[in-house]
């Protein structure tokens, strides 16, 4: 993978980040922190721009999550959970994002692509629910640019040193994750108290 996107770049990031929005086991952390090293020259003879890096993963990121949808609404959850094993799709990860959907509804989808397997799995039960796809797009573009430029800048940042971080790259995750954690949370408390001053409202 790292040769890949050392060689093709953007096209590289691009493809990664819709195969891993796509349900396909593989890992954000590292396609964005190797093309964030890229951009601040960690590899000689290629040197992206960080904001082309960055750009490439969120629309990749935004076209494989509309591919996830689009199985979720005309496959259903009846055929994923028949047909996911053929493409590495577990039954148990397809109903966290299911139960995470249905708490918090189209919300979900904002909040899920900043947690670890939700953001992966999060569009196939927003196409279950037949949740219509430009209130998808826009939920989707905006939970997925403080993920994705979160890690590409954590990426240039650490330049020369990726490969060191790309051997231990749960570290830096992880805090990414943690910090996004909180926010994800703190976003949650409002929206659930928001229900309930609603529901108080209607009652």
């Amino acid at each position: 993978m790292q040769n890949f996107i050392a060689t093709f770049g953007y096209l590289a990031v691009f493809v990664l980040m819709v195969a891993e929005s796509a349900c396909v086991p593989i890992p954000s952390e590292l396609i964005m922190l190797m093309g964030g090293a890229l951009a601040a020259g960690a590899v000689p003879g290629s040197h992206p721009n960080l904001v082309g890096v960055i750009a490439a993963g969120v629309v990749g990121n935004v076209v494989g999550s509309y591919l996830a949808w689009a199985v979720g609404r005309y496959g259903g959850h009846a055929a994923l959970h028949r047909w996911g094993r053929y493409l590495w799709l577990k039954d148990e990860d397809i109903d966290r994002a299911t139960r995470w959907f249905e708490g918090y509804g189209s919300a979900a989808v904002f909040f899920g692509r900043m947690l670890p397997v939700i953001r992966t799995f999060i569009s196939l039960p927003a196409g279950f629910a037949n949740m219509p796809a430009g209130r998808f797009g826009l939920y989707t573009v905006a939970g997925c640019i403080p993920w994705t430029a979160a890690l590409g800048i954590v990426g240039y940042a650490v330049g020369r040193n990726w490969q060191t971080v790309a051997d231990d790259f749960h570290g830096p995750s992880y805090v990414i994750a943690a910090v996004v954690a909180v926010l994800v949370i703190a976003g949650l408390l409002v929206l659930v108290r928001r229900r309930r001053a609603q529901d108080r409202g209607r009652s």
